[in-house]
């Protein structure tokens, strides 16, 4: 039976906090201003006791959202704060970064138990979406959270919109969320009600997707340490016992069937990465005819200098890939480090697949 995906997100804890009935606040950082440890957005869970799951920036800003949110939890009370991280000196306790924060501290959050479903669902099926949490503060403080699927996206551009109390002038804010950007900050006051209304419009990050075609000793290595770095881990064998969940972290999927076949089953994107390491050369072909003329990120086949060079020419003259989509394949696999070793090989292969998601691209092992 093949394993399903598993969320390990911030989402996924607050379904288990509050079906276990353990009383929480959920943090989020509403806005930044200048140079800060954590970004808009970035949530912890905080619980009675001052027990966090995630972080809004350690040290001073955390502690003080940690004694903030006891509080909030004690009175079921939400409230903002906002945090400067101004301090004169490093000597002193103060935090030097030159930012601010303004923080929201939620201990309501367990009444979004069916948001939170929702996008943990979403999750799992790796679909966009944007989460917008609404912050009125008049005599008292009231929190909202809403949920819109990206699937067709010209709807929920216009419920969004309508939900954030926003005009046209903000649809082009929300339409830069909807299409992957980075979340935004809205402020909106209303004389009439004495109140202000904030909005934090933001999409949801997917993982990055990392395909491991074969399960030996290197996919085993590289699920591991990849899982570290912040990929989301598949792993295809077409031997049961190599997709043995008892072999792999928690959290990384895996497919048991003809590698080539799975991998052509999946939804590979550009936020997809594939990585070729089964037992043999003829897997490793067809693994990589398989996957070549799709949309990924990054395509890497292990190998030596002499089997990729065959490999290459057969499917040239076979007509199953040209030389420019050869050309994307990163053969031999891995930073040229001196990897010897199964994790030094595995190693190898996430600094160089950190390179590509990062700048776009990666050193490559000579060829010659």
């Amino acid at each position: 039976m093949n394993r399903p995906l598993i969320d390990t997100d911030i989402y996924r804890t607050a379904l288990e906090w509050t079906d276990s009935g353990r009383a929480f606040a959920v943090a989020v950082i509403l806005k930044d201003v200048g140079h800060t440890p954590r970004k808009a957005a970035t949530k912890a869970l905080i619980d009675a006791d001052g027990s966090i799951c995630g972080t809004v920036g350690g040290g001073p800003v955390e502690a003080e959202t940690q004694r903030r949110a006891v509080e909030a939890v004690r009175s079921g009370r939400p409230l903002v704060f906002d945090f400067a991280l101004e301090g004169s000196t490093p000597r002193a306790d103060s935090p030097i970064c030159g930012g601010s924060l303004r923080i929201l501290v939620d201990p309501t959050a367990a009444r979004h138990r069916a948001v939170y479903a929702e996008i943990a669902e979403a999750l799992r099926l790796r679909r966009r979406g944007v989460l917008v949490t609404t912050v009125r503060t008049a005599s008292a403080t009231e929190v909202s959270v809403r949920w819109f699927s990206a699937e067709g996206e010209e709807g929920s551009l216009l419920c969004v919109a309508r939900y954030a109390g926003r005009s046209r002038a903000g649809d082009e804010a929300i339409r830069t969320v909807l299409a992957g950007g980075t979340p935004q900050y809205l402020v909106q006051d209303l004389p009439a009600e004495g109140a202000q209304l904030e909005v934090l419009v933001e999409p949801l990050v997917l993982p990055p997707l990392l395909v491991i075609a074969g399960g030996g000793h290197i996919g085993q290595a590289l699920a591991l340490q990849a899982g570290l770095v912040g990929f989301q881990v598949v792993v295809i064998d077409d031997r049961r016992e190599f997709v043995d969940p008892a072999l792999f972290p928690d959290g990384v999927a895996t497919r048991c069937g003809d590698i080539a076949r799975e991998l052509a089953a999946l939804p590979i994107s550009g936020d997809t990465y594939v990585v070729i390491v089964t037992r043999g050369h003829q897997h490793d072909q067809r693994a990589l005819a398989a996957c070549i003329r799709r949309p990924a990120a990054y395509i890497g086949m292990i190998g030596s200098r002499r089997k990729v060079a065959l490999m290459r020419k057969d499917l040239l003259d076979s007509g199953a890939a040209t030389a420019e989509e050869l050309g994307r394949v990163y053969a031999p696999i891995g930073l040229d480090i001196g990897a010897e070793t199964v994790p030094e090989i595995a190693a190898s292969i996430v600094a160089q697949l950190i390179a590509v998601r990062r700048k776009g691209e990666a050193p490559r092992m000579p060829t010659a």
